[in-house]
């Protein structure tokens, strides 16, 4: 084996751990912050000091320290303010996608027969939920997961720039997940 495969071989392998840690944690940043995510998130911070310096940990962190500088009810109500109360920056990726009900009614069937493809049933959220897709993405091969980022990234795209315009700190997580696609584009597909 040539030494240039060798180091090809040690470094994929790694990005893609990291990619897909990051997807979780991604997937994790998004999620409501309740009062056991509050508890977790210590340690998840020490998970995270504990990856290779690379832009997606710089970027993950940036979100970890304001959220950890925030007081748990303030961040708690600018999460319900910008996702729940909010019909511009919500997690529901059909309702960027989607101009009608029958349409909305088709694409939340491919989320969910993603899910059933994969061996989840997804019964607290809707399918189209970012946080949950993430955390099945981070659990899959990256050819897999790019199948459904790739149809969710017109949507995902949205919701950054929405979250940009709006100078929201979780821009910041939808830029690293779209830089996993990006990358995965260009390894993958």
């Amino acid at each position: 084996m040539s030494k240039t495969m060798e180091t090809m071989n040690q470094v994929v392998p790694d990005q893609t751990t990291l990619d897909k840690e990051a997807l979780q944690l991604s997937a994790y940043l998004l999620s409501y912050p309740s009062a056991e995510w509050r508890q977790a998130l210590p340690d998840v911070q020490t998970a995270w000091r504990a990856w290779t310096d690379s832009p997606l940990k710089e970027s993950l962190g940036a979100v970890l320290d304001y959220i950890l500088n925030e007081q748990p009810r303030e961040y708690e109500d600018e999460y319900v303010r910008v996702f729940d109360f909010s019909g511009n920056t919500n997690m529901y990726l059909t309702s960027y996608d989607a101009t009608n009900a029958e349409e909305q009614a088709s694409e939340l069937l491919v989320y969910k027969e993603f899910f059933q493809k994969h061996g989840y049933d997804i019964a607290r959220e809707l399918p189209d939920y970012v946080p949950a897709l993430l955390e099945l993405c981070s659990t899959l091969e990256p050819v897999e997961a790019l199948e459904i980022l790739q149809h969710g990234k017109e949507a995902l795209t949205t919701l950054r720039q929405r979250l940009i315009d709006g100078k929201q700190v979780h821009a910041f997580v939808l830029d690293v997940v779209l830089q996993i696609v990006e990358r995965w584009e260009g390894t993958l597909g």
